[in-house]
């Protein structure tokens, strides 16, 4: 058995998201009792068409010192990103140490988010993103480039942040009687992340008998109050006008593949969640 404690892994970069990323996952690291990693990326990658495009049209001598100018702008764009890198990690620990978490971790990273969190992975027990990196920032209608990927490749609970940080009182289950959604019930059941809070356990269709037997599991767990709700309509829209109506700080919902297509491919109903959500969504792997 690995005894290594599991951490809390907040992703932020240079965007206005990532003061509420750092926010909810000191939230969590504290209620939960983990330790707290802040990360960020540094992504080398750069495009080089323009050295390509240019150096055909120029001689041996020419193209060499033209290659010789861009490897040195690449080299001094490398410095300032790093530099920028520690800056944000060191913002986001004083944050989070104010916040009440004592001797968060931080780490600068070289390469993909994606390459991180597989490295990463076996030590995250929960990772916290932002809905919406700097290139987004804005705009509604869509949600970061990054975060379907990370949605894909890492099977632990993630938590998208939207807005600015608010300590939940009331969240709600969007559960639908899948497998997916039971384990969550039994995620919910068993952590000490919801004890105290309120819970609108919510489900859009006809009565089954499955929504009461999630929410005597529930009750039997003992310290979470349990609000169970039938709703009819688009599962969607109902369940984003009920966190509007009702005051949802966090919406939880069980996010898990069963196939090799899913594993390529979002479910079009996480991902409108995703769009139309305006709390934070907590996705249980």
């Amino acid at each position: 058995m690995n005894n290594k404690q599991q951490k809390v892994l907040a992703c932020i970069d240079d965007s206005k998201l990532s003061e509420a990323v750092s926010d909810y996952a000191a939230w969590i690291a504290q209620r939960v009792d983990a330790p707290l990693k802040l990360l960020n990326i540094i992504n080398h990658h750069h495009e080089t068409a323009a050295s390509s495009d240019l150096s055909g049209n120029l001689g041996i001598d020419g193209r060499d010192h033209l290659l010789e100018e861009i490897a040195e702008q690449e080299q001094q764009e490398g410095k300032v990103r790093i530099k920028q890198g520690k800056a944000l990690l060191q913002a986001a620990k004083e944050r989070v140490i104010k916040g009440g978490v004592t001797e968060p971790e931080t780490c600068l990273q070289h390469g993909t988010l994606i390459d991180a969190l597989v490295e990463f992975e076996d030590d995250i027990r929960v990772m916290v993103i932002g809905a919406r990196g700097k290139d987004h920032e804005g705009q509604s209608d869509q949600i970061g480039s990054k975060l379907q990927s990370v949605i894909r490749s890492l099977h632990r609970p993630i938590l998208v942040a939207y807005e600015g940080f608010k300590a939940p009182d009331q969240i709600m289950i969007a559960y639908d009687g899948s497998e997916g959604s039971d384990k969550a019930i039994d995620i919910v059941a068993n952590s000490p992340l919801y004890k105290g809070l309120k819970c609108h356990l919510v489900y859009v269709g006809s009565n089954n008998g499955r929504l009461d037997k999630a929410a005597d599991k529930l009750r039997t767990a003992g310290g979470i109050e349990i609000i169970s709700v039938y709703l009819d309509g688009k599962a969607d829209e109902k369940l984003c006008a009920y966190q509007l109506e009702n005051q949802i700080d966090m919406t939880i919902m069980g996010a898990f593949s069963h196939t090799r297509i899913h594993d390529l491919i979002l479910g079009s109903f996480t991902v409108k969640m995703l769009l139309n959500t305006n709390t934070p969504l907590l996705l249980l792997r």
